[in-house]
């Protein structure tokens, strides 16, 4: 019988223990993560998916290369442009930024020669913008609530409670022809700093709101809403459109007739995180965030568990990608998709003449695009 050499018994164990080892290292890891998931108290709800689409949402034109093209206007001038509102009268742009001013934005045709201007300053984030009746500028901000800001940039606070609750991240705003104001508060739980928790989450704390500046009073339409965020009057004054972020819809609620009150489905099963414009020529321009694996987690709340471990301690990774706009006309119907592979983050988007112009919650800049040159189109 022979005998093992002492050289093939020491490689045996040196094996063994490297294998032993690799298996430590795998193993480590992962049980330190199932302790520590099931330690955390964090309890991210289901959401009501039953309530999404089944059906794929068909887009007759496309643009998949959206950034190919783009003109970057007021870059480094802009942080975080959340949302525009356009003058046509005096061709000026309105936009909130993360520095707290309201800035108005004078267009010229190279999107270099365009000039910001810092317009008035609010102390919070400025959020949703839209014109008023009689030249003043309404503004949704995420710390100060609704405020209204004076033609020569004098500000007035308007309201930031409803029936005893503070408003934590007032977000979208627009006003009727009679001068209704119509309000979103995305949540009355969290504030803006802490928005990715109202995601992870997943209860209903947003609400729709109106504010009737003759009475000054404050009223709740809709509340128990999934991250309320845009809302738009109807161009026939009957009902405002307003999005919800983490059900990834749009909804019509009726304000005039004898609809007055209810509420039907204007789109859903949209592509990514919503917000919406209307352009005055018929059709409603809507913000889509992001899309990828955020469609996944607002499925699955073990995901959003997962996601919330990583925030808490580690930091969460960024997979946000394929942001962009969709065009849909009157009817909910879309129309075309603008997107792009290294797009997101995509606050708002609107048509002004030939232009599409997107703002940002994080981007130092608004994207403009040349419909003409770089229209979507049917792809077959």
């Amino acid at each position: 019988m022979a005998e093992s050499k002492p050289s093939d018994t020491s490689t045996t164990r040196r094996s063994s223990s490297w294998s032993f080892g690799l298996l430590v290292l795998i193993l480590t890891p992962v049980a330190a993560a199932i302790f520590l998931y099931q330690l955390d108290s964090f309890d991210p709800a289901s959401l009501p998916t039953h309530e999404f689409s089944q059906e794929p949402m068909p887009v007759p034109k496309l643009n998949p290369r959206m950034l190919q093209g783009s003109e970057m206007i007021g870059q480094g001038n802009l942080l975080g442009p959340e949302d525009i509102a356009y003058d046509a009268n005096s061709h000026l742009i309105y936009t909130g930024c993360a520095d707290g001013w309201v800035k108005r934005v004078t267009l010229n045709e190279s999107a270099a020669n365009s000039v910001v201007h810092n317009w008035a300053f609010t102390g919070g984030r400025p959020l949703g913008v839209a014109l008023g009746r009689a030249g003043e500028v309404l503004v949704a901000d995420a710390e100060k609530g609704l405020l209204e800001i004076s033609g020569d940039g004098v500000m007035k606070p308007l309201t930031d409670e409803a029936e005893g609750i503070k408003f934590k991240q007032t977000n979208a705003v627009d006003v009727a022809v009679d001068g209704m104001i119509y309000f979103t508060d995305a949540s009355y739980k969290y504030g803006l700093i802490e928005f990715i928790w109202e995601i992870l989450e997943g209860r209903p704390h947003g609400r729709l709101l109106s504010f009737d500046p003759s009475t000054q009073e404050t009223i709740v339409l809709l509340r128990d809403l999934y991250l309320a965020n845009g809302v738009v009057v109807s161009p026939d004054q009957t009902s405002v459109v307003f999005c919800e972020t983490l059900m990834k819809r749009c909804t019509k609620y009726y304000i005039q007739g004898k609809r007055k009150g209810s509420m039907e489905k204007f789109i859903d099963n949209l592509f990514g995180m919503p917000n919406i414009l209307y352009d005055e020529e018929g059709h409603y321009w809507i913000a889509l965030g992001t899309k990828g694996l955020w469609d996944l987690a607002l499925k699955y709340p073990s995901i959003r568990k997962v996601m919330a471990i990583l925030e808490r301690y580690i930091g969460r990774p960024h997979i946000e990608k394929n942001g962009g706009i969709l065009a849909v006309d009157l009817e909910g119907k879309s129309v075309a998709h603008y997107y792009d592979p290294e797009l997101s983050m995509v606050s708002s988007g609107i048509k002004v003449d030939k232009y599409l112009y997107c703002g940002s919650f994080v981007k130092p800049y608004i994207i403009r695009l040349d419909l003409d040159q770089h229209a979507a189109r049917t792809i077959t």
